[in-house]
């Protein structure tokens, strides 16, 4: 029925990536109109034709998109949306996945969580869904992280989530290759350098 759909997501948001299973049953949910998972995780996921938050300048005026060091922070932006696959609202901003290149192909992807300052944060876990339940789990009412992430889980597993049944204290930690961070930092100053505002101070990856 949203087969279209999610292929369509799917090219938009993960350069034609298969849907991991978790993130397949989570859209469906949310275009279905069922709430259980948004409730639970905190998670609304962009619509077709939403903008990537860092290709987004609408909230910059017109003087500050002129600015050349504006400017090349925005270009550095681009280029980082090029492997910050970000596909819902959520956390201190947006989820998604770090797919840089360089990244080990035989470990899950890293999930990542871009907040409203622009700063990268990795997350733990195996999967979106289960990244960002270890997530809800400590800012749950419960004081125990552990307690509450189990109680997460089960009622993900009742609504047809289950997750990989790691405990949270268990859970699988990514190693980047490269850190999104410092990545961003070089990639604005070769932008810097283009421009003529620098002599460039970062080394040559």
């Amino acid at each position: 029925m949203f087969e279209e759909r999610l292929a369509e997501f799917s090219r938009e948001r993960l350069d034609g990536r298969p849907i991991p299973d978790d993130l397949r049953t989570m859209l469906v949910a949310q275009w279905e109109n069922r709430t259980d998972f948004r409730g639970l995780l905190d998670l609304t996921f962009f619509e077709a034709g939403e903008l990537h938050p860092l290709l987004d300048t609408s909230y910059l005026s017109e003087a500050e998109r002129a600015d050349p060091e504006m400017q090349a922070v925005i270009a550095g932006g681009a280029e980082m949306a090029r492997y910050v696959k970000l596909v819902a609202a959520g956390g201190k901003g947006w989820i998604g996945y770090w797919l840089h290149p360089d990244e080990p192909t035989d470990q899950p992807w890293p999930v990542i969580e871009l907040d409203t300052e622009f700063s990268y944060w990795g997350m733990s876990g195996s999967t979106l869904a289960e990244a960002c339940a270890a997530d809800r789990a400590d800012y749950h009412d419960d004081p125990d992280e552990g307690t509450a992430f189990s109680l997460l889980s089960a009622r993900l597993a009742e609504l047809g989530l289950p997750l990989s049944g790691q405990a949270y204290d268990a859970l699988h930690e990514p190693a980047c290759a490269v850190d999104p961070e410092e990545l961003t930092e070089e990639l604005i100053e070769a932008e810097r350098v283009k421009r003529g505002l620098t002599r460039g101070r970062l080394s040559p990856r």
